[in-house]
């Protein structure tokens, strides 16, 4: 598991070029804030997450598979991840910014770019600090 990156994964770039290419500027990787956010939009108090189905549990995903082998660990494991993802988006709520979520398959497919930036120009102009996936 030390080989599995925590930034600068291949989803994420992908991510933070199209959103470059749409003129929006960013930060990435913000420590002072809980999570890390991928992505940190500053000015507009908005972070985005870009998860892994697999290590985030995306409900419903054909990439969200439990191994056959070890299940009890693997359980334990995949349930603090989502409970610290819980926390986290949270504690960024707590604190102003509104927290948008995207999906490895969503990156994938390419259709996070049918949404995402309505959702960010949508999250600007309300006062909601609700999560977004």
């Amino acid at each position: 598991m030390a080989s599995i990156r925590d930034k600068d994964t291949k989803p994420e770039i992908q991510v933070r070029k199209y959103l470059f290419s749409q003129r929006f500027r960013y930060r990435l990787h913000r420590h002072d804030l809980p999570g890390k956010p991928d992505i940190v939009m500053p000015g507009r108090k908005l972070v985005i997450f870009v998860n892994g189905c697999y290590w985030h549990r995306h409900s419903g995903c054909r990439l969200a598979y439990t191994p056959k082998s070890n299940i009890e660990f693997w359980n334990a494991k995949f349930d603090d991840n989502v409970q610290r993802d819980i926390k986290n988006h949270k504690d960024l709520q707590a604190l102003g910014y509104r927290v948008i979520v995207i999906w490895e398959c969503e990156v994938r497919s390419g259709t996070y770019k049918n949404w995402i930036i309505q959702r960010i120009m949508n999250k600007c102009q309300t006062s909601d600090n609700s999560e977004i996936t």
